[in-house]
């Protein structure tokens, strides 16, 4: 198609869920002269490393975030203002299935973006002129990529859907072959217990492999007393560029269902993803990349959505054992493996209709 000059991609949750977004960038990048993101202040990092980005955007959306601001009429007004003086030629809006793309939708409308697509269940008046439908039982990046076409924009020759980030990454100090273990999560939900963390640094280490410990600069209590003295306490010392180029060098990564493990996949390292099944795996399990899935996905849990277990004593992921890691890491580092959640395009184009105009 013959590009439009300028392409807002919005995308306002966190780094995992902005990193899932590659693929639709990239075909957005194909097919425009400049792509400008739209991004939360916790996926704004993550909106950097996306290769197609040409200028990132940060706002904090009081309908998308979990800890959201208050609604602000001169911070929406700010925004609407910007986005008028960017004269964009079209927007994307992209969502997760429990998001609605509408109130954006209406900002940007106001804002006289002249064509935006986003996938609505919700009636969208005029406010989008393509109005995509999908099966949400598709993995992430396939869902958005679906979106990105039927907006008219496809990824370019040789490109095969992956998740990818920028490079050259930042160099590493560590000799590359180790593993990388991130034991914290953004949802308390979805993450191990951290006794279950250290026992795993120690039955990794007893196996043989170097044993790293990531986490934020919040998470450095945690990272410390899960390194305890055999593992690599790196927590809080990296950039999520650094932390990319960190586990680019690892043989494995072992991380619950939150960033690191999509930025894990735009790397191409494999994953041990201790998955709680608080949202569907098929959806938001490692993409594209060898994955051990090791966790409980028939708990009570799951589908709730839960921020905080609702099942007393975290079964799902508790049942895990360090043993059931360390064999997971194995079986990665030793044999090659098929993605936990098979790719299929083809298939998720099918799968997705799109309704153009207003329907």
């Amino acid at each position: 198609m013959s590009g439009p000059r300028t392409v807002l991609v919005a995308r306002l949750d966190n780094a995992g869920d902005v990193l899932l977004q590659g693929p639709l960038v990239r075909a957005v990048a194909a097919g425009a002269d400049r792509v400008v993101v739209l991004a939360g202040p916790a996926g704004a990092a993550a909106a950097e490393l996306l290769p197609g980005v040409d200028e990132v955007w940060t706002w904090s959306c009081p309908w998308i975030l979990g800890d959201p601001p208050p609604v602000d009429a001169g911070d929406l007004a700010a925004l609407a203002d910007r986005v008028r003086a960017l004269a964009p030629d079209e927007a994307i809006v992209s969502t997760s299935f429990h998001q609605s793309p509408l109130p954006l939708a209406l900002v940007l409308r106001t804002a006289g973006v002249p064509r935006i697509s986003a996938i609505s269940v919700d009636y969208p008046g005029t406010l989008l002129d393509v109005r995509h439908r999908v099966d949400d039982d598709l993995p992430e990046p396939e869902r958005a990529l679906s979106l990105a076409r039927a907006a008219g924009f496809e990824l370019p020759p040789g490109d095969d859907g992956r998740l990818a980030v920028r490079r050259p990454l930042p160099p590493v100090s560590h000799e590359p072959g180790y593993v990388v273990l991130h034991p914290g999560a953004s949802v308390p939900a979805r993450a191990w217990p951290a006794d279950r963390c250290a026992e795993a640094v120690a039955a990794l280490t007893d196996a043989g492999h170097r044993v790293l410990v990531t986490g934020g600069p919040g998470e450095r209590g945690l990272t410390a007393a899960v390194a305890g003295s055999r593992g690599i306490d790196l927590g809080g010392e990296t950039s999520l560029a650094e932390m990319a180029a960190l586990l680019d060098g690892a043989a494995a990564v072992v991380v619950g269902n939150t960033g690191p493990a999509h930025l894990a996949a735009a790397v191409g390292t494999p994953v041990v993803s201790l998955f709680s099944p608080v949202v569907p795996a098929q959806r938001w399990a490692p993409y594209g990349v060898p994955t051990v899935l090791l966790g409980d996905q028939s708990a009570a849990c799951a589908g709730t959505r839960a921020r905080e277990c609702p099942v007393p004593g975290h079964p799902c992921l508790s049942s895990v054992t360090a043993e059931d890691v360390v064999a997971a890491v194995d079986k990665l580092t030793s044999t090659v493996q098929q993605p936990a959640v098979p790719r299929h395009p083809a298939a998720a184009r099918e799968a997705a209709t799109s309704l153009q105009g207003r329907t």
